[in-house]
């Protein structure tokens, strides 16, 4: 499979009960990809 995020910027928003920003982030940046703001919410 072709690796589309490589070189490409991405905004990254975890959920709190869910998987958190900074672990989408760690993909992300491990792919190839620029995070360019990442952070954790809470959605009730």
């Amino acid at each position: 499979m072709e690796n589309w995020i490589r070189g490409k910027s991405a905004i990254v928003i975890g959920e709190r009960d869910g998987v958190q920003g900074p672990s989408i982030a760690q993909c992300v940046e491990a792919a190839g990809g620029k995070v360019v703001y990442a952070v954790t919410e809470c959605f009730v």
